[in-house]
């Protein structure tokens, strides 16, 4: 039978850059949720992958972010989002975006994540966390 679960936003975060980026993520039946918090001192520098996946909708939580629709390769003419703290944002599914962070006076950039369907490149609840860095594979 299914169960009502928790999901702490602030605790339990791994590291996926230590000094700048922590993370962790949580699966339902048909939804992932993630919470990832870029960090001072190496967050701000954190380079994002374009990719995409199923529907997202994200809120901002701390700190803020820019949400850009591309590729990556830093066309002027891709659309920007900013997202400000305590905002949310739906992104279509299939759309390739990648970003960019900005502190917050606590010092961090927080975002919850719920895409649909679940992402599986997030791996197990218990594995290491997923974030996509530009320095990784071409994993959509």
């Amino acid at each position: 039978m299914a169960k009502c679960r928790i999901f702490a936003i602030d605790e339990g975060l791994k590291t996926v850059v230590e000094n700048g980026l922590y993370s962790k993520h949580l699966f339902g039946t048909a939804i992932s949720i993630s919470v990832v918090k870029f960090v001072a001192p190496r967050g701000p520098d954190i380079p994002a992958k374009a990719h995409h996946h199923g529907e997202e909708a994200s809120l901002q939580i701390i700190g803020g972010c820019n949400v850009i629709e591309g590729t990556g390769n830093g066309d002027p003419a891709d659309p920007v989002t900013y997202m400000g703290p305590r905002t949310a944002l739906i992104i279509p599914g299939g759309i390739s975006h990648y970003g960019t962070n900005y502190m917050g006076r606590e010092g961090a950039s927080m975002r919850l994540n719920v895409v649909t369907p679940p992402r599986p490149e997030f791996g197990p609840e218990d594995g290491a966390p997923y974030y996509p860095l530009r320095n990784r594979g071409n994993v959509a």
